[in-house]
């Protein structure tokens, strides 16, 4: 029974309503920003693979590339994997063009949290800086009570969607693909974690930054292998993700709705524009100005959109084994793998989600943490810590559903807050993108002529 009103409550939280909003959001933002994702793209990915002098001089926690890849650990994870999957068992595979289109408006959605996470974050005794939604909706809108409903949401989510359902994913995978008893798993994932855990933002910048672009990198060349080998499927592939799109005929039903709402929820799921989760990474980075640290922040819905889950998208519709629902999830994928790469296939699979769960989990126990600190005193941050490591081990040996099901709700739950702030602060992120677009321009005019600045 309570797995049944966890459902039905999951169903209205993620309805369409939910769906809307966020897209809304993201598209409004778009407007209000002169379409800045697009526009700026080239130079915000400059901006998150260089290093910059501002990092030395910025007053912060981590540079902007530690703070864009602990918020791709959270985010590249089984989503991925898993959620593209089920958008495509789901919604067919126009799924994949509506997710496409989610991350684009979404850039905009994550760009606007990054801006106000940076202006509005505040600095401990211990001089570590904090931010995100939370402080933002208070200090911005004045709105205290709004602020503590999205740390609660956030400090529960983080145990659920960010540890427990994570560990349990990498335990079922490694006990199917190599026979590892799930207690082996749990042990040795709740030491690695707590290693870096316990150690806060810094440690887990410093591994997140060489972690992730290796873990990225590894499912990235196996995807890339895949297409460049079967490159004459990919043109039919392709074509029908864009006709399906708007036909919906391969999806269950044949329904349009069906396409687009699945297609836009797990690119939500994946990316996780509009939740509120990534500026609480963004506030801790080194930046000068608000808008240079949101450019960085912007690329990450870029990367595990556009480029890792569109891989994982093309390479399903390519194998065509999700037709009947007998496959769903990151078993399609793994079978869609092993279709084309034999069991190396499925071995990829199996360790490319072991290192996404991993990563997550590195990336969440920062933002719960967050909310958690932001709700009671520093000092019990550690407690916190502690319990979190803890709970990595029991997600690994027991039985989740409906864990998941709660840490989905607090998940979608956090997005109300931090889009009201959004919306009501669309002036501000507008004001702070001119301001550092004029410094932007200054500085490109000062590299072409160096003496500019005196004459």
């Amino acid at each position: 029974m309570l797995e049944n009103i966890i459902e039905s409550v999951n169903d209205v939280v993620w309805g369409v309503p939910m769906l809307i909003l966020i897209m809304g959001t993201g598209i409004y933002l778009t407007f209000r920003l002169a379409f800045l994702q697009f526009r700026t793209l080239p130079y915000a990915l400059k901006l998150a693979f260089s290093p910059r002098s501002q990092d030395k001089k910025s007053k912060g926690d981590i540079t902007h590339f530690q703070a864009l890849t602990t918020a791709l650990a959270a985010t590249i994870g089984t989503g991925n994997i898993a959620g593209v999957a089920t958008a495509v068992v789901l919604g067919g595979p126009g799924a994949v063009f509506w997710m496409w289109i989610s991350a684009l408006f979404g850039m905009a959605t994550k760009y606007a949290e990054a801006v106000l996470a940076v202006k509005y974050r505040v600095q401990n005794k211990n001089g570590e800086f904090s931010g995100g939604p939370m402080y933002y909706i208070e200090k911005g809108l004045k709105l205290k009570w709004l602020a503590v409903l999205f740390a609660i949401f956030g400090a529960l989510a983080a145990f659920g969607i960010g540890n427990v359902v994570q560990s349990n994913s990498v335990s079922d995978a490694l006990s199917a693909s190599f026979n590892v008893p799930s207690w082996v798993t749990g042990l040795v994932l709740m030491v690695l974690a707590g290693l870096v855990i316990l150690g806060g933002i810094k440690a887990i910048g410093r591994v997140t930054a060489y972690f992730v672009p290796v873990m990225a990198l590894f499912y990235i060349i196996a995807g890339l292998v895949i297409i460049v080998t079967n490159w004459e499927l990919v043109p039919a592939a392709v074509s029908l993700i864009f006709t399906d799109a708007f036909t919906g005929q391969a999806a269950a039903g044949g329904a349009i709705g069906a396409v687009i709402r699945w297609g836009v929820a797990r690119g939500v799921f994946s990316n996780e524009a509009g939740l509120g989760s990534a500026p609480i990474a963004a506030a801790a980075a080194k930046t000068d100005y608000p808008g240079r640290q949101a450019l960085v922040s912007m690329t990450q819905v870029f990367i595990d959109t556009i480029v890792v889950c569109s891989i994982t998208g093309i390479a399903i519709v390519m194998g065509d084994l999700y037709t009947g629902g007998a496959l769903r999830g990151a078993d399609l994928t793994s079978s869609t793998f092993e279709f084309f790469l034999g069991g190396t296939g499925a071995t990829i699979v199996a360790v490319g989600l072991t290192f996404f769960a991993f990563s997550t989990i590195l990336g969440w126990s920062y933002y719960g943490e967050k909310c958690f600190g932001y709700l009671f005193k520093e000092e019990y941050v550690k407690y916190y810590r502690f319990l979190f490591v803890i709970l990595i081990f029991a997600g690994a040996i027991g039985k989740i559903d409906v864990v998941w099901g709660f840490a989905d709700i607090m998940n979608g739950l956090m997005a109300v807050p931090n889009l009201i702030g959004l919306l009501g602060l669309a002036g501000v992120v507008v004001s702070e993108t001119h301001r550092f677009l004029k410094v932007a321009r200054e500085e490109k005019l000062q590299k072409k002529d160096p003496h500019s600045e005196n004459q």
